[in-house]
């Protein structure tokens, strides 16, 4: 019993501690992000070319189910958070662009990206503001503005107001929604 209630706490916990950093984590509605503020700071690359790749992709839960690994499913389509610090991406330096691992869609380019210290991939602005969507998320007693990708509707991560110039925005994203290109496989269309 001792050991169910141990195990049931750490893994509240662990929900819990998911990626806002407690002291600016948003308590009111008020407080969130909205999209407006990230249309108003567009990436400072500006419109790539074939930044939005087009239609809206909708596939059935068993089609999501057998194109992406479990992991991926529990996070692209469960809107599940992977263990800070464990993600491939949360440290990665290299140059590229950051891509939807469900659906391709370009969504942070690698100049964007630094290091927040919270153990996920963390931006300060999407490629292109129309690539990702924001929506409330109420989920685990908090109130904070969630990530999409606006092409798949996949969940991403979520959008805090406590990052670094020049957008004052931090988009913590799970390296698991995510598949880092290198300039070398853009140019060869990989």
């Amino acid at each position: 019993m001792r050991i169910t209630t141990v195990v049931m706490a750490l893994a509240l916990m662990t929900l819990l501690a998911a990626c806002p950093r407690p002291e600016t984590a948003a308590t009111n509605p008020d407080d969130r992000v909205h999209a407006a503020r990230i249309e108003a700071d567009p990436a400072p690359l500006g419109e790539p070319e074939g930044g939005c790749m087009g239609e809206p992709i909708e596939r059935t839960d068993a089609e999501w189910r057998e194109i992406l690994t479990p992991q991926q499913y529990h996070v692209l389509r469960q809107k599940g958070t992977e263990r800070a610090f464990t993600g491939a991406y949360h440290a990665t330096k290299e140059p590229g662009v950051y891509v939807c691992a469900a659906c391709e869609q370009e969504l942070f380019p690698s100049e964007t990206k630094f290091d927040s210290g919270t153990g996920w991939p963390s931006f300060t602005a999407p490629i292109a503001s129309e690539n990702v969507e924001t929506q409330l998320d109420r989920s685990h007693g908090m109130v904070r503005t969630e990530v999409v990708c606006s092409r798949c509707g996949s969940h991403l991560g979520h959008v805090f107001n406590d990052g670094p110039g020049p957008t004052g925005l931090r988009f913590c994203i799970n390296s698991v929604s995510l598949r880092h290109v290198s300039p070398e496989d853009q140019k060869s269309g990989s």
